[in-house]
């Protein structure tokens, strides 16, 4: 269940300006329902061509949205009136791989050559599963979905490379196969779940220690849904260690005037 205090967030520029203003600084999960919401990295140009063939050749995990000029904060597919520096409500900086701060704002940090990647969310496409009748287990309870690094290897590209990190959301059999059918029309925002059951099988054993978000009970009779996540940047940055790189925290994402809708496919 959303908070109370920002239930009024309807539209994503009701969450960006909230963010802007300091007033909302955690996580948006069920916020402004129907706009598509996004997770950012934000890096020097000279890593950016690396890291745009990372996407290019792991679009399950990052479903590129929107890229920006060098030294421009305005995501002008996304959010015309947006501004990255300011309007995603935590951000995470990194240097050397090595986790240094989370602001909730950038402009202090900003510099003319840093080149922004808008990258899907799978919060975008709750709000399919939601009208689809598909429970969803951290929206209930108003916390973060839960997220785990597999041991499952990204393919490389340039300096960047790490494993994959999941999502997860429990449910019935036939809430799962449900959940296939409707998130498979959302490839822009991660697409079909990757894995049903068994995440032994991929290298996660203790689905209480989520490695981000929250974690969520599972009933008897549920069987845990990952999806690929756009967490999984953050795994990338900690591997190939550049000297330094932003990212949104998790949880906190940027969110776009783009509608669910509009990423559905077929």
């Amino acid at each position: 269940m959303v908070s109370p205090l920002f239930s009024q967030l309807q539209t994503a520029r009701e969450v960006r300006e909230a963010a802007r203003s300091g007033i909302l600084s955690g996580q948006t999960s069920g916020l402004a329902p129907g706009y598509a919401q996004a997770n950012l990295v934000i890096l020097p140009k000279e890593l950016a061509g690396d890291f745009l063939l990372f996407c290019q050749r792991n679009p399950k995990p990052c479903p590129l949205l929107d890229v920006t000029s060098p030294g421009d904060p305005i995501p002008r597919r996304t959010a015309p009136d947006g501004d990255l520096r300011s309007d995603t409500p935590r951000y995470r900086v990194w240097k050397d791989g090595e986790l240094i701060s989370e602001p909730t704002d950038l402009t202090s940090l900003w510099r003319d050559d840093f080149v922004s990647f808008v990258i899907g969310c799978s919060f975008t496409f709750e709000s399919a599963l939601l009208r689809a009748g598909v429970p969803v287990r951290h929206i209930e309870r108003g916390t973060n979905v839960p997220m785990y690094r597999t041991d499952i290897p990204c393919q490389r590209a340039g300096v960047f490379h790490g494993q994959l990190v999941v999502s997860m959301r429990p449910m019935r059999p036939a809430e799962a196969i449900r959940a296939v059918q409707v998130t498979s029309r959302y490839p822009a925002v991660h697409g079909a779940p990757i894995h049903l059951g068994m995440p032994e099988a991929i290298g996660i054993y203790d689905l209480s220690r989520p490695d981000y978000g929250d974690a969520v009970p599972i009933e008897p009779g549920e069987l845990p849904v990952f999806w690929a996540c756009g967490v999984t940047p953050q795994s990338v940055l900690m591997a190939a260690r550049p000297p330094l790189a932003i990212t949104h925290s998790p949880g906190c994402m940027f969110v776009t005037d783009l509608r669910d809708e509009e990423l559905a496919v077929g």
